[in-house]
């Protein structure tokens, strides 16, 4: 049976499932009616999994563009058909020497900022309808256009022999499988392949703040809500606007609404957080030029508590 439930999870994925498996599993936990995820973790990726429940799933595309941060380590010298441990892996027999740690500094420097990357064929890009592994899948491989990503921080974790950890901060669209093969080459070795690949951040939310399906699991059902965070967690990067309880109506009734000049806020972007007088989000708008407000997304009015109906 379904409760009445919104939030956000912060999941730490396990190996081996997928992010709607994940979604799934949350969901009967949680006895949630909705559940759905804010960007797809492979099931060799391991790591940062923010799970939308109820109402909160209207913002789940809000994460789609925040920056990520990996943990992966490659291991150099040779390709797999996937990118990583799941594929068919070939030696490339280049050079079998250890790499310089400086070396490596000075190569992924080139990495850094804006960033060309031919997507993979084991991706979910689609052609034709299609997604681009069910054509690799089938031996077909189909021209990619090259895409710009932005990478914002290389760090070296270790380097054993030929493999090199790294801690990668990047923006999104980027592919790890695809850096790591690049970068594989950059070092004059061919290629490489990812041995495992953790999400460890999504714009400010970290992993050490997660929870696994087994621990959520485990707690009592009377403590579960502890583990869920409000809505607008999500939406922190938009200024926030308190509504007169009036305003808060006629916002709801999909009313456009005037910018009162109580509302001290310097506004560097167009959509704004609302809230009712007694501090309950009610989603988001879109502040027009004139500075009036209209709705955006809204959260259901059965959801907003505190506004006048």
């Amino acid at each position: 049976m379904h409760r009445k439930i919104s939030g956000v999870v912060l999941l730490d994925k396990s190996l081996g499932i997928s992010s709607n498996q994940a979604v799934q599993k949350a969901k009967r936990i949680f006895s949630a009616a909705k559940c759905g995820h804010t960007g797809t973790l492979d099931p060799m990726a391991t790591g940062l999994l923010p799970l939308c429940l109820g109402e909160a799933t209207k913002f789940s595309s809000v994460l789609l563009t925040a920056s990520k941060t990996y943990e992966t380590t490659l291991k150099l010298g040779y390709l797999s058909t996937t990118g990583d441990v799941e594929g068919e892996i070939r030696s490339l027999l280049t050079q079998t020497a250890r790499p310089a740690l400086t070396h490596c500094e000075n190569v992924l420097g080139q990495f850094i900022g804006q960033i060309q990357q031919i997507p993979p064929m084991y991706s979910a890009l689609k052609y034709q309808g299609k997604p681009l592994y069910a054509y690799a899948r089938k031996g077909t491989e189909i021209e990619r256009a090259a895409r710009s990503v932005h990478i914002h921080e290389i760090r070296i974790e270790t380097l054993l022999d030929d493999e090199l950890t790294l801690s990668i901060r990047c923006g999104t669209g980027t592919y790890i499988r695809t850096l790591a093969e690049d970068i594989g080459k950059a070092l004059g070795y061919g290629g490489a392949y990812l041995l495992q690949l953790r999400r460890t951040a999504i714009d400010n939310f970290a992993v050490s703040q997660a929870q696994t399906l087994a621990m959520l699991n485990e707690t009592a059902i009377d403590q579960l809500d502890h583990s869920v965070l409000p809505i607008d967690c999500l939406l922190q990067k938009y200024p926030a606007i308190t509504l007169s309880e009036i305003d808060a109506r006629h916002i709801v009734q999909g009313r456009i609404i005037k910018h009162s000049s109580s509302n001290k806020v310097t506004l560097t972007q167009s959509t704004v957080r609302l809230y009712t007088d007694r501090q309950h989000l009610l989603g988001l708008g879109e502040m027009m030029p004139d500075r009036s407000i209209v709705a955006k997304r809204l959260l259901s009015t059965s959801e907003i508590q505190g506004t006048a109906s």
